[in-house]
């Protein structure tokens, strides 16, 4: 299990790579709060949908076995993120036992008072392996069986997480298409979703 992750908020990033058994033990999921909660006010104004869409049109105007460049979003570029390896069955969106660990570790950071009611995208990201609209669905699928595990058992707000599967279209290492840095989950807080009431009622921030 390998952990990376990144705040890009002025000139702070914090990243952390670790591996095996180990990266169990090493996520903490207070540091991942931490990194997560460095956002502005600002909400982000672009949608999983037109992400999607985004994707879709990319490999339409750019066909081809591997994307000719990575497909961006510099809308995200300076918003607070950490990206996770999460392991799957084989061509599958059923996750691992071995990855429940990691799921449990999100879900705390997600729990953590630091990010009440911010909203975050949860994008998914393949190899090259498979054809490139195969990749997208798969991805999406592996998204939002994240997304469906963080909701139960560990009951983080549904309406704060948002799925996207991206494919092979944002390749970590473009040389290595095959490599497994290409599979991972991006994390993405894009600010402040709900507000709350004097009475702790809460509702969408207008």
């Amino acid at each position: 299990m390998k952990l990376q992750h990144i705040c890009r908020v002025g000139a702070l990033i914090l990243a952390a790579a670790v591996t095996g058994a180990t990266a169990q033990q090493a996520i903490n999921s207070g540091q991942m709060a931490t990194s997560l909660a460095g956002v502005s006010d600002t909400r982000l104004s672009l949608t999983g949908a037109q992400m999607r869409q985004a994707v879709l049109d990319n490999i339409r105007n750019y066909p081809g076995a591997l994307p000719p460049r990575p497909l961006t979003f510099p809308q995200l570029e300076n918003l607070a993120q950490f990206i996770v390896e999460v392991d799957f069955d084989f061509n599958s969106a059923v996750i691992k036992p071995s990855s429940y660990r990691t799921i449990g570790a999100i879900a705390d950071a997600l729990h953590n008072p630091i990010l009440l009611g911010y909203g975050f995208l949860v994008i998914g990201h393949t190899d090259s392996v498979g054809g490139r609209e195969y990749n997208v669905g798969l991805s999406q699928r592996r998204a939002e069986a994240i997304r469906d595990a963080l909701i139960d058992p560990f009951n983080v707000n549904p309406a704060a997480l948002e799925a996207v599967g991206m494919g092979e279209e944002q390749l970590r290492d473009p040389a290595h298409p095959t490599s497994g840095v290409n599979r991972r989950v991006q994390l993405v807080n894009v600010g402040k979703k709900f507000c709350f009431g004097r009475s702790g009622e809460q509702f969408v921030c207008q």
